[in-house]
């Protein structure tokens, strides 16, 4: 089970008035050094939704005072703080961004009008590296297995699968994503292809994150987050899958 708890300080809009038009969905652990900066890059008028998934640092009380709306996850799990997230977004359209300031979150912007506009459903940023370190060679390497894998699974030709994102928050509900591990991005365009989503990417600068990557900062963690994540391409179209 898992606590939401919603920051007193953020805006809600009045009752029968206008809704946020985009909500962005920030996975947290541990990010209370980087999180001034994600926040401060928030587009205005778009709501920070902080999924805090077991910090020690304080991330979400940082978060809280910078006036995000902060969700608690229980369950520890990449995917598990995604969802999260999106399950407690309101808005029509929800952006997807990593919280160690490796992103900007305002460079989802074109994507949303993007899909405002009926050009696409779902829109990718491409990671491109800017600085030293950026982007290790076996998070690259892994990357790139998986683009080949899913080009084969889906006949999509993305380059790359990086977590800036953006779609329409009940269409992202509808494709009923079941992964709460670090396949939850990947399962989200294969879900998305399988149902005829048209899928675009474009380029975004990439950043050295601030603190160390929980998931492919080795060799051995990004071999793991490839063998959980090449599961999800073993799914048949249409297939309902739970990983635990």
């Amino acid at each position: 089970m898992s606590a939401v708890t919603t920051s007193p300080s953020s805006p809600e809009p009045p009752p029968g008035g206008p809704a946020l038009s985009v909500d962005v969905v920030l996975p947290c652990l541990d990010e209370a050094a980087a999180l001034p900066w994600v926040l401060r890059r928030i587009p205005p008028g778009w709501r920070a939704i902080v999924v805090d998934n077991g910090s020690t640092d304080g991330s979400g009380g940082v978060a809280r005072e910078l006036g995000a709306t902060v969700v608690r996850e229980t369950r520890r799990g990449f995917g598990a703080a995604c969802h999260a997230g999106l399950t407690a977004a309101t808005a029509e359209f929800v952006c997807f961004c990593d919280c160690d300031a490796s992103l900007d979150p305002a460079d989802a912007v074109p994507f949303v009008d993007e899909i405002r506009a009926g050009a696409a459903d779902l829109v990718l940023g491409r990671r491109r590296p800017r600085g030293r370190g950026a982007w290790p060679p076996h998070a690259r390497a892994g990357n790139t297995a998986l683009a080949l894998l899913l080009r084969r699974r889906t006949g999509l030709r993305l380059r790359d699968l990086g977590p800036l994102r953006a779609a329409r928050r009940a269409d992202l509900l509808a494709l009923g994503i079941a992964d709460r591990r670090s396949g939850y991005p990947l399962e989200m365009v294969v879900r998305a292809a399988d149902a005829g989503w048209r899928i675009t990417e474009h380029d975004v600068p990439y950043a050295p994150r601030t603190g160390a990557s929980k998931v492919t900062g080795t060799w051995r963690g990004t071999w793991h987050a490839v063998r959980d994540t090449s599961r999800v391409l073993q799914e048949q179209p249409g297939r309902e899958g739970v990983t635990p």
